[in-house]
């Protein structure tokens, strides 16, 4: 069951949109309970400060609506970085799959142009998008008990032992195997859900 005052944004990763496999899943989840307008999926611009600033709006939004104790932010891989992000500065909670946790040092790779996964998007990753996102890492949390980690090693994207390390004092589903895509999302939505919905 989802609470009827439960606010979700989820942000999706890096070459990512509202249409990824886990995107729909956490859609498809909402709508099962009826609750379908409480969650929202924006397009995030590609460029890092415009992706938060976007994602800071909604977020500003449903805290307005409905205190900041009734809202989610659930994040996957780089917008699990900006998740961390959103409820270090405003408060609530996040539930952070496989989440980046040094993109300004794993994105170097991809510095010149790159393309949407799914609407064929072109875009530049530059030194100014590293800055970027140099410029919105968290380095320590003030209330980890609010992060909610999930998280496979055998990550073929991402390194899980930082995320591991990072996150290590707040609650996590850390699992062998796996790989980026979390196969086993859906399975963790309730538990998602229980966490947000939990008592601070």
């Amino acid at each position: 069951m989802i609470p009827d005052q439960l606010r979700c944004l989820y942000l999706h990763g890096f070459k990512s949109s509202p249409d990824s496999h886990k995107a729909q899943l956490t859609q498809a989840f909402f709508a099962q309970h009826d609750v379908a307008q409480n969650l929202h999926i924006p397009q995030l611009p590609p460029e890092p400060q415009k992706a938060m600033d976007a994602a800071q709006f909604l977020y500003e939004q449903l805290i307005d609506e409905v205190g900041v104790e009734n809202v989610l932010v659930i994040g996957s891989s780089l917008g699990g970085f900006y998740a961390s992000y959103l409820v270090e500065h405003f408060g609530g909670r996040a539930a952070l799959i496989n989440p980046a946790v040094k993109p300004y040092d794993s994105l170097k790779e991809y510095l010149g142009e790159n393309k949407n996964y799914h609407n064929d998007e072109t875009f530049m990753v530059t030194e100014d998008y590293i800055g970027e996102l140099t410029a919105l890492d968290v380095a320590q949390f003030s209330e980890p008990k609010h992060h909610l980690l999930l998280l496979k090693t055998q990550d073929e994207t991402l390194d899980y032992r930082q995320a591991a390390a990072k996150y290590c004092n707040g609650p996590c589903f850390i699992e062998f195997g796996g790989d980026h895509s979390y196969p086993e999302f859906s399975k963790r939505l309730p538990s998602i859900i229980n966490f947000a919905a939990a008592n601070y």
